[in-house]
């Protein structure tokens, strides 16, 4: 199936040989950008409920002891409602009511010993192993500090989601993001902060490709080949869920290692360097972090213009966990302080999402809006892990692609904006409509959040707050600028620094680092 140089690869086939940056374009007859975990998994176990083949799950991690929604969202009349409230149950209940499903599930295998600590997690497992059609998989496929970061969901290859949200506790939260929300509880009953993430689901042949991606992991994990599903005319489709694009192509993009047979895959890194480089108003992005020496040069060398667009990003105030700080916020602070040298015109802005009490939301989020005409949602952070140690999955919609095209996908664009702009109402717990009135008046997103969004604290909603920099120590910095707990390849770990981390000897980052450091020095 794979393409050769030169030939045209038409929608639906793989892009390996034709596109660095793309594995495959596919359409999807429905698609919606789920904001927010308390309605995926709404959306996620109707379309469970409704699977006539195969459920197949990928993620990086799962826990079987967290509680689905009782789906009265998107209840129609004659569907199911009564089924068991854990994840866990949930899954052996179905495979016992539906004679010819199949459930797979297949994980990093990083937290193997974690699961003995989960209490009922283990009893779980075994109940999932006496049973001949639910098959479960640690994911081991990879070379040492790499990990498993899919989040993909297929339902007999007709229906798919793809995006942030692992089905794992800490992941439950509603747009309103409410300070101490008695539901946002772990299984143990201990209350977790505020999360925001985001998920694409999509019908049509997307699932299919998708479906295809997941047998050939499965299959390098160990697992043997899995045959596609055969065609079927039902959809497990929610009936509830309306969609917001319709008849749309979808880009596939990958992360994968160079592993034993396996050859590196940098599709995602290629993509959002070409995407960057694409941008003429603005680029719109949320992540978990920001960190990706790629992606920062590719951000310096736009602010480096004359006219640069705007760029505007959101994401948590410090990383989940302190070994995620020393690597992740370290190196922020690095990229961050660089990229402000190079924006002359004021165009980079980074902000963290506050609840209405200041308490900080934590941004899971990985997606990315460009000049409204491209819409990318995924697994990837914009990290070096995500470039090319980490297996990842990200989808998105361009509608300079003919398939969607203004002639062929009619309003498209304006989609893209309507989504753009719910996310940052709900950043900044203020309407939709004070949104698009607030950008139009100041001229940009920031502007916008600057004289709109100043008095969040003091008028009781939530608001965006810039990004606060932590004071870096001589050791923090040379951490962080090593890329020592965050390299771009497997290999890079064995060769010297100067070799690599976020600075290496070509790239305006090196050279404005260069400048920075002789300032520093010259204060002293």
């Amino acid at each position: 199936m794979d393409g050769k140089a030169g030939e045209r690869v038409p929608a639906g086939t793989q892009h390996e040989g034709v596109s660095p940056s793309v594995w495959r374009y596919t359409m999807a007859r429905r698609a919606h950008l789920v904001i927010d975990a308390a309605d995926y998994f709404e959306v996620i176990r109707e379309a469970m409920d409704e699977a006539r083949q195969r459920i197949f799950m990928i993620g990086w991690d799962f826990d079987s002891r967290i509680l689905l929604p009782s789906g009265r969202r998107w209840w129609q009349p004659g569907r199911r409602r009564k089924f068991p409230a854990r994840l866990g149950s949930y899954l052996v209940w179905l495979v016992s009511n539906n004679p010819d499903l199949e459930i797979r599930l297949l994980k990093w295998n990083f937290a193997v010993v974690k699961y003995l600590f989960r209490g009922t997690m283990l009893f779980d497992l075994v109940r999932w192993a006496v049973r001949p059609r639910i098959f479960f998989k640690f994911d081991s496929a990879h070379p040492v500090g790499c990990s498993h970061h899919q989040k993909i969901v297929v339902i007999d290859d007709v229906f798919a989601a793809c995006g942030g949200i692992d089905m794992t506790s800490d992941r439950w939260d509603t747009p309103e993001h409410r300070p101490h929300d008695p539901r946002r509880r772990r299984p143990t009953g201990r209350l977790y902060g505020p999360w925001h993430d985001i998920t694409m689901v999509m019908e049509g042949d997307v699932a299919a490709a998708l479906g295809e991606l997941g047998r050939e992991r499965w299959k390098i994990a160990g697992g043997g080949d899995v045959q596609p599903c055969q065609p079927q005319d039902t959809s497990p489709w929610p009936g509830g869920l309306e969609a917001q694009f319709e008849n749309v192509e979808i880009g596939i993009a990958r992360t994968r290692a160079l592993y034993g047979d396996c050859p590196q895959v940098s599709e995602i890194e290629d993509l959002f360097v070409e995407q960057i480089r694409r941008a003429r108003n603005f680029v719109y992005a949320e992540t978990q972090y920001f960190a990706s020496r790629a992606i920062a040069e590719a951000i310096c060398q736009r602010l480096m213009e004359e006219d640069p667009p705007e760029f505007f990003i959101v994401n948590p105030r410090t990383a989940d966990g302190w070994l995620e700080q020393m690597a992740m916020d370290t190196a922020r602070v690095e990229l961050v302080e660089t990229l402000q040298q190079a924006d002359h015109k004021g165009r980079f802005h980074i902000f963290n999402p506050v609840a209405v009490d200041g308490t900080p939301i934590y941004v899971h989020a990985k997606l990315t809006i460009i000049d409204d005409e491209i819409l990318r949602v995924g697994s990837a952070n914009m990290n070096n892990r995500s470039m090319g140690l980490d297996s990842e999955c990200d989808v998105f919609i361009d509608t300079a692609r003919p398939a969607n095209a203004p002639d062929a996908n009619p309003g498209l664009r304006e989609k893209i904006t309507a989504v753009r702009i719910r996310l940052l109402a709900e950043h900044c717990g203020i309407s939709e409509a004070a949104v698009s009135a607030g950008i139009e008046e100041h001229g940009s997103m920031a502007r916008m959040v600057d004289v709109l969004n100043r008095d969040g604290p003091a008028l009781g909603h939530k608001y965006l707050e810039p990004l606060p920099l932590k004071d870096l120590s001589e050791t923090e910095r040379a951490l962080g600028e090593s890329g020592l707990l965050d390299p771009e390849r497997p290999d890079e770990m064995f060769e010297p620094i100067e070799r690599r981390g976020l600075f290496r000897r070509k790239g305006q980052l090196m050279r404005l680092r260069l400048m920075k450091r002789f300032k520093r020095t010259k204060r002293r």
